[in-house]
């Protein structure tokens, strides 16, 4: 199954029998006290440079979130949504925390978005889906209902199965909705990957939609949190994870190795272009 996105020049496909697309996770004012700063001045340069560095480290689509204290969500949300167009020229994951905002940022949208996103709370299924359809867009569904996220795969798919026929309801085609299993942290619960990696597996082979994942969740709270995510990320792939929601800056060759092993890179050139990428951003840090 392929999702289509676009900017309105540029489609980006996401399927499993192609290379693994990155959707960079960087514009994100948490934790980031300089980004959260710039963005309640309404200064657009940190987000500028934010996506070019995402774009150069190999990013094909990009999160866009703006939710921070002291900043008007409704307002800022379709003026980052515009500066991006203007700056980089890839598809945008609208990144939402209020519906009114989802409704302005989609307005100033040229082309085929991607909502992040819908769960199976009957309140987001609600005000979410309408939108998604009515400017026709694609969608991440979490697997997480009024409960929370289930602690079991079987629990998890069935919230996936919800969300799709929620979504198939209102006219939204299921190559358009994409499924986060939700990784959550090890050092919490030493079987919450094996868990996450299950529910991929499991929404690919009875549903086979596309997936995303926060990948960098399942190491909150450990030492050398690399290692961790590195390990982890190339099993989430080899599950069922097509669009990881990540750094491309930190496992852009992680991803390029995973995508070369499984036989998803003719000729080795996508993993052969990201080791020139990795040797020119070396060269260019020590001039």
């Amino acid at each position: 199954m392929e999702t289509r996105l676009s900017n309105g020049n540029t489609q980006v496909v996401i399927g499993g029998n192609r290379p693994t697309v990155m959707i960079g996770e960087r514009i994100n004012p948490s934790g980031k006290k300089k980004l959260a700063a710039a963005l309640r001045e309404g200064n657009m340069d940190a987000v500028r440079h934010e996506a070019l560095a995402q774009v150069a480290a190999g990013a094909e689509i990009l999160d866009v979130n703006v939710v921070t204290e002291g900043v008007n969500e409704i307002d800022l949300l379709p003026r980052v949504v515009e500066a991006l167009l203007a700056t980089v020229n890839i598809p945008l994951c609208i990144d939402i925390n209020n519906p009114k905002a989802l409704k302005k940022a989609l307005e100033v949208y040229p082309g085929k978005a991607l909502v992040n996103s819908v769960s199976a709370e009957e309140r987001s299924l609600e005000e979410v889906l309408p939108m998604v359809k009515q400017y026709n867009a694609a969608v991440i569904g979490l697997t997480l209902d009024d409960a929370g996220i289930p602690k079991s795969a079987e629990k998890r798919l069935e919230l996936a199965y919800k969300i799709v026929e929620r979504a198939q309801s209102v006219g939204i085609p299921k190559e358009d909705i994409l499924i986060d299993c939700l990784a959550l942290a090890l050092g919490s619960d030493d079987k919450a990957a094996a868990v996450t990696l299950q529910a991929i597996r499991a929404v690919k082979e009875q549903l086979g939609l596309n997936q995303t994942l926060g990948a960098s969740n399942v190491s909150f709270g450990l030492p050398n949190r690399m290692v961790v995510n590195n390990a982890f990320l190339p099993l989430a792939i080899f599950a069922g994870v097509t669009c990881p929601t990540v750094d491309p800056t930190k496992v852009a060759s992680t991803i390029a190795a995973t995508d070369l092993i499984l036989g998803r890179d003719r000729f080795s050139m996508r993993y052969i272009n990201d080791y020139r990428r990795q040797e020119k951003r070396a060269r260019d840090e020590n001039a």
